[in-house]
């Protein structure tokens, strides 16, 4: 989306708001080929262009004249600060000074816009025919496979463009320019007025997913995306697989981290008819746990979200016996009064659950000390443990009703908030907990502004299992775009995300030396795909499988953001039960659909217990 006011400008000497205005300037000095224009803070007089496309604070206008130079941009944007008078089509000049908007203000890790900031712009034409738009895709211009080459740190303060090597430079080179793509394909759904495509039906782009998408890979962001705004035209909504056939043209942007392309005239859509994904049935003796994010559901959100949620659970899961939750908030939502307890969210799931023909669940969890646990302010969100008892699995609740603890005044008694549980050696020499549900070490400073996670003590027809709920700590914009200025892009919130992989990592590894043998299940929103240090970490020091791991990779996805898919949700195991026969599946029927209530497909493993 483009912003209603321009940033304060680059820094420039003082001397270049005295000096006259240059003549003879075009759109391509004006751009140069760099980052930054090589006239910043300069003023400009007669400028020629025509303009291509017209927003509320400014247009876009282009030389119908290019120079031969592939790495100088032709188009430029120009803010008048309101409603310009010029319109589409008509031919222009314009006086101004030349600056670079940095959304974001001074200290944004993105790309600086080149603009002319207008002082005054004459028509000296209308009806003029519109320069060709540049062809993205195969018949055109093909985008690099990288983003950089071997350009390292503020690539602003670089060299020349290298548009057939980097993909950064590949868009900046076409930065207000118009830019045609035809038969695009979707490889993620319609969100926040954006709708990531690939050109050309995706031909000649890296590893698609098995059901239309792309796949985010270590060190390649796939940069033959192209997102597609509506700051000019409508958008519509769309699903992974949903197709726009024939050629549209637009204007290139760039806003919020990413190159953009602003359509001038909505696209016609064609569906893909991608179905949600129903998991295979449980067997005899399997027992199934399964995982799902809520996405901060409260009492008001919407029924449908309800719905929608219980029909994961119901119909993409099977209804698992046990079900890691994360993303549940309170009774009362982002109502910042205090309340903690979310019984009243927690009854309207489960009510859900059951009209959506499921069994009767059960829920087990620790309330958060009021806005300590980060996530939307007021909303307390929780990790919790939703659970059946009709085949075979019970909680284990410690303490119990019947344990002197339990009958102490509230006063006298720990706060399971931040209580640590532990592992305990029980009389048979299997592992338990201390507590259950209990939170592991809430009061160490990885968790802090974080949700703590949740571990649980069941049986299932006898077996002890002990279970390991996560919500690690998000990707936030404290991470740098990977279309930014500095390179490669910093990711402050991986290290958050490694301190907490070293803590479950403990814990887990108390785990299995109470008991060699002890069954433990690790699930929940690791935040971070399989392949990235935290996961590594966390499968290494306390010895799991990572099941998403032994999947295709085709199918080895839980999230899409910004058109890349990636593994971000996890179930792993211990060796115990990783040397038993079990099924794992990501059911993908919410992260590529543009009218879902998450942003996360649920996964479920099934795991063989019958005999010993």
């Amino acid at each position: 989306m483009l912003a209603a006011a321009l940033a304060v400008p680059l820094a420039v000497p003082a001397a270049a708001h005295a000096a006259a205005p240059l003549t003879g300037k075009r759109i391509h000095d004006v751009q140069g080929a760099a980052h930054v224009s090589p006239l910043r803070g300069a003023a400009v007089a007669g400028v020629p262009g025509v303009v291509t496309a017209v927003t509320g604070n400014g247009f876009w206008m282009q030389d119908p004249h290019p120079d031969r130079n592939a790495a100088t941009s032709e188009g430029v944007f120009v803010f008048t600060r309101t409603r310009p008078s010029a319109a589409t089509a008509d031919a222009v000049r314009v006086n101004g000074k030349v600056s670079e908007y940095r959304q974001g203000g001074a200290s944004s890790a993105g790309l600086t816009r080149t603009e002319i900031d207008a002082t005054a712009v004459g028509v000296t034409g209308h009806g003029a025919a519109l320069p060709a738009p540049v062809v993205i895709g195969p018949g055109g211009r093909r985008p690099p496979s990288a983003v950089v080459s071997a350009r390292r740190g503020d690539v602003e303060k670089g060299g020349a463009l290298d548009p057939r090597r980097s993909g950064l430079d590949f868009y900046e080179s076409l930065e207000g320019m118009r830019v045609r793509i035809s038969d695009a394909i979707a490889v993620g759904p319609a969100r926040d007025g954006q709708v990531p495509v690939l050109p050309a039906g995706g031909a000649g782009a890296g590893t698609r997913t098995k059901r239309g998408g792309i796949l985010l890979r270590d060190g390649d962001a796939n940069p033959e995306r192209i997102i597609l705004d509506d700051a000019l035209a409508p958008l519509p909504s769309m699903d992974v697989g949903d197709r726009l056939p024939g050629a549209d043209d637009g204007v290139l942007d760039y806003s919020y981290g990413d190159f953009t392309l602003l359509l001038t005239a909505t696209p016609r859509r064609a569906a893909g008819g991608l179905p949600r994904e129903v998991a295979s049935a449980q067997r005899p003796g399997e027992l199934a746990v399964g995982t799902a994010g809520l996405a901060g559901l409260n009492p008001d959100s919407p029924p449908q979200r309800f719905q929608d949620l219980a029909g994961d659970i119901v119909q993409g899961l099977g209804s698992p016996d046990l079900v890691a939750v994360s993303g549940l908030q309170d009774n009362n939502g982002p109502r910042d009064d205090g309340t903690v307890v979310a019984d009243q969210t927690v009854a309207q799931l489960i009510t859900a659950i059951s009209a959506a023909g499921g069994p009767a669940y059960d829920w087990r969890s620790v309330n958060p000390r009021d806005g300590a646990d980060g996530g939307e302010k007021g909303g307390n969100s929780r990790i919790g443990f939703l659970f059946r008892t009709d085949r075979g699995l019970a909680f284990v609740d410690r303490p119990a009703a019947a344990d002197p603890l339990a009958d102490d005044p509230p006063a006298a008694r720990p706060d399971p908030s931040v209580t640590s549980v532990r592992a305990v050696r029980r009389a048979d020499g299997s592992a338990g907990l201390s507590l259950s549900p209990g939170r592991i070490a809430p009061r160490d400073t990885a968790w802090s502004g974080a949700r703590k996670p949740l571990a649980g003590e069941v049986t299932w027809r006898g077996r002890r299992i002990i279970v390991v709920a996560d919500d690690w700590y998000p990707r936030t914009g404290d991470d740098q775009p990977v279309f930014g200025r500095f390179q490669p892009p910093s990711s402050p919130t991986e290290w958050r995300r490694d301190a907490q992989a070293r803590v479950v990592a403990g814990f887990v590894r108390s785990v299995r030396a109470t008991s060699r043998k002890a069954d433990v299940i690790v699930t929940g929103g690791l935040n971070d795909p399989g392949t990235s240090l935290p996961v590594q970490a966390l499968t290494r020091e306390a010895g799991l499988a990572d099941l998403p791991a032994k999947l295709p990779a085709g199918d080895r996805y839980t999230a899409v953001t910004g058109g890349n898919s990636e593994d971000l949700d996890h179930i792993l195991l211990s060796p115990s039960l990783a040397r038993r026969k079990h099924r794992f599946d990501i059911v993908h029927r919410a992260s590529e659909f543009a009218a879902r209530a998450g942003d996360r497909d649920p996964a479920v493993v099934r795991i063989d217990l019958s005999g010993k």
